[in-house]
């Protein structure tokens, strides 16, 4: 049959002649201004699949397939080529035609249908709303790389997920977040907030989390990227613990669970009336609660639990992710955090021992592991030396050396250093103690554990996360906008949301903390000319991230003398007019000697007459999917390849690096690089001015050394030298496996998504 003779069927079921040209006019329009693509090549590869009796909505996806599968480093303008498609698509679905409706209007329909949040109709005016029409640009749609559309398709818009119908458009989702997040703020002056912040996020110079993205302007309230909860050692505050989990799960929340002070088997309880069953049936109910629903159906449920690197039973916590053994010995679908302090690090440089406790034999020493390093010390030594105190000793390389190869062989076994955190952190640990981090290991806020699910004596800890967008940075000073917006939206958020559970409310009321970090940083050091590996970049980085705290500080110091300071200010640092430039590792100094080059001094007093809004500001994470909707790379991550393929529930996804073509010569691939020293030298002097921790990854070729294998030694000096550099927590260990450099990365449901922002 010539294909001049096929039917179509169209959207409302009628069929007809197929229109060739019209198909061709798409496709001309959607190539419009794009280098080195080709109209024709498209088409034909897309006529190759049609069918007698197509409809109209499959020509339009095996067009947008057709586009998708020409994208490559040569080419890499099919990645805008199949985006525009996909726009057009997208909008035939949510309006039945191309050009959206008004925004009041639309949004009058959404809230008729329970979609959006009716308070947008009692916020604003039928003329704000025409306001706002004003200056929202539907053309920005055509910015979106191919990755970007179908990451907002996939998560992001509001959507019926059983059906696959869509409602919106990218455009109105951001004017309507902005909106939502400045609706408290006074008519005379919130529309230009609004305005400024939608500028903001659709010119894509900030970049909004998962739970932001595809929540707020909906009736669902609640939108912290981060949930950290604390458990303790008993059976209520375990089962308290578990309906946290279930309730913050269900919100698109990424989990951190401390679990660390759960006594160990064999454990007296009730006097010795029976023996305890140990940690791990307690990590298999919290894992059974982790994965009982998705986030939302955005995510999958996924939690990291913490304990320390002390616990009696941790030879058999080091394996539960291993997938040799049974699996009554094994709980695989969590990932693991593993605390450690200066003492254990002494204990291996020296050639020790560590001993082995259950937290419940020891009295204090859970406690001051956190607190209070000298305390822990003390107690340390002293319960060492008493044999009424049940115990096991290792040899600490012995134990080190299982950490790091159960980490090599999973890549998800994680630290975190837990004196790092405290000593060199933003809270005073005499007072609000740092005991875990999160799911992505960027989060470091104080905790206490529940004992009922309606106890608001405990405290869950939330974090609400953004980024801004270095690669689309003119100046360093353009940050000081950004972060007013960013500080001022996220803040309003913190009010805006519901909490699911008690402790959390309060946890958030009293701290309101905040973490902004970056994406596109490897973009950005290929901008300016700089490498991860070569030293070339340090100086950059130490003041950029300056510049980023310095300006987020001011931001939230401007916010605590218009809206009061949190409720626990008193018990950060900040209070006592301690800034991160006073407390970092001075180890630093010697990898970069670059100034300071802000009004550190004049910030100091305004902060210490003022106050701050939120206790926290920043924290860096890995923001994997939501850095795809700016076209930017990963965070603070080198790219593997030009081309990431990236595989996700929406299918397999390309994204080629911005400006390949300009700076492919200033980009340092991932496995380029010599080993890890000059990235984690570039993330200690991030660490130095961010106030919670960073999602920084390991990286190993095996094929480099002999036998194809990773010798134990690199690992445990790449190990100290993250602890010398002040880093705080450490994310995956990747270990490249041969494959292509246009690699495969999962999107695995790792909150900053939330946690992806």
């Amino acid at each position: 049959m010539n294909s001049s003779d096929l039917k179509v069927t169209k959207r409302d079921g009628r069929t007809e002649a197929i229109d060739l040209d019209k198909i061709h006019k798409v496709v001309d329009w959607a190539a419009a201004g794009l280098d080195n693509v080709s109209v024709s090549e498209v088409e034909l590869k897309a006529h190759l699949q049609f069918v007698d009796g197509i409809k109209t909505a499959d020509i339009h996806e095996t067009l947008i397939k057709s586009a998708a599968d020409l994208i490559s480093e040569e080419r890499p303008d099919y990645q805008y080529l199949a985006a525009r498609l996909n726009i057009f698509h997208l909008r035939k679905k949510a309006y039945g035609q191309y050009e959206p409706p008004t925004l009041y209007e639309h949004v009058a329909k959404q809230v008729d249908a329970k979609r959006y949040d009716a308070n947008l109709l009692t916020d604003y005016t039928p003329e704000e709303f025409d306001q706002m029409d004003a200056f929202l640009d539907h053309t920005r749609d055509l910015k979106f790389s191919y990755a970007a559309v179908k990451q907002l398709e996939g998560k992001y818009l509001v959507q019926n997920r059983v059906t696959g119908e869509i409602f919106e458009s990218p455009q109105f989702l951001y004017v309507l977040i902005g909106a939502c997040l400045f609706a408290s703020y006074p008519p005379e002056t919130r529309m230009d907030y609004i305005r400024r912040f939608y500028d903001a996020v659709s010119l894509f110079k900030v970049s909004l989390p998962t739970p932001i993205m595809s929540g707020v302007r909906t009736p669902t309230r609640q939108f912290s990227s981060c949930v950290l909860i604390e458990c303790g050692d008993s059976l209520d505050s375990i089962s308290a613990t578990s309906a946290a989990i279930v309730r913050y799960v269900s919100h698109r929340a990424g989990i951190g669970v401390n679990a660390g002070k759960i006594r160990a088997l064999g454990s007296e309880i009730r006097g010795g009336e029976a023996f305890h069953t140990g940690c791990i049936p307690f990590y298999k109910h919290f894992q059974t609660a982790v994965k009982s629903c998705s986030q939302g159906g955005v995510r999958g449920g996924a939690a990291t639990l913490f304990y320390p690197i002390w616990h009696l039973e941790v030879e058999s916590l080091l394996v539960l992710k291993n997938n040799r053994g049974v699996e009554e010995n094994r709980v695989r679908h969590l990932d693991y955090g593993v605390q450690f302090n200066k003492l254990m690090y002494e204990r291996l440089i020296k050639g020790g021992n560590i001993t082995l406790f259950s937290p419940s034999d020891v009295p204090g020493l859970y406690d001051a592991f956190f607190e209070d390093q000298s305390k822990f010390e003390e107690l340390y030594r002293q319960y060492e030396q008493d044999d009424s105190i049940r115990k096991k000793t290792l040899k600490a390389v012995d134990l080190f050396g299982q950490f790091m190869q159960e980490r090599a062989s999973t890549g998800r076994i994680y630290l975190q250093n837990v004196d790092h955190c405290n000593n060199n952190g933003p809270f005073d640990p005499a007072k609000a103690p740092v005991r875990q981090s999160n799911l992505c290991l960027e989060i470091a806020l104080p905790t206490a554990p529940l004992e009922d699910i309606n106890d608001t004596d405990g405290e869950i800890a939330l974090c609400t996360l953004a980024a801004f967008n270095l690669g689309a940075l003119d100046s360093l000073d353009d940050l000081e906008e950004l972060a007013d917006l960013l500080v001022r939206a996220l803040d309003s958020l913190l009010s805006y949301q519901d909490y699911p559970v008690a402790a959390a409310e309060k946890g958030s009321m009293d701290r309101r903390t905040l973490g902004v970090g970056v994406i596109n940083y490897a973009y950005y050091l290929a901008k300016n000319g700089a490498k991860y590996s070569d030293g070339t970049a340090n100086g950059l980085t130490h003041r950029t991230f300056e510049a980023i705290q310095y300006y987020l500080l001011k931001a939230s110091n401007q916010l605590a003398r218009e809206f009061g300071t949190c409720r626990k200010f008193e018990d950060t640092r900040y209070a006592q007019g301690v800034l991160p430039i006073d407390n970092y590792k001075s180890d630093l100094d010697s990898i970069c000697d670059e100034p300071l080059h802000l009004d550190w001094e004049g910030l100091r007093q305004d902060i210490v007459r003022d106050g701050l809004r939120n206790s926290t500001l920043t924290a860096l994470m890995p923001s994997e999917t939501s850095s795809q909707i700016s076209n930017a790379t990963n965070g603070i991550e080198p790219p593997r390849g030009f081309v990431s393929v990236k595989a996700s529930k929406d299918g397999i996804l390309k994204q080629v690096v911005p400006e390949l073509e300009k700076y492919r010569e200033n980009y340092e691939l991932l496995w380029n690089m010599p080993g890890n020293d000059g990235y984690v030298q570039l993330v200690g002097i991030m660490q130095k001015f961010v106030d919670q921790a960073i999602s920084a990854n390991t990286n190993y070729d095996p094929a480099r050394f002999p036998d194809k294998k990773v010798p134990m030694k690199l690992l445990l000096k790449d190990l100290l030298t993250c602890y010398k550099l002040g880093l705080k927590t450490l994310y995956y260990h990747n270990t490249r496996d041969g494959a292509s450099d246009s690699h495969m990365e999962e999107d695995d449901g790792c909150a900053g998504g939330a946690c992806k922002i």
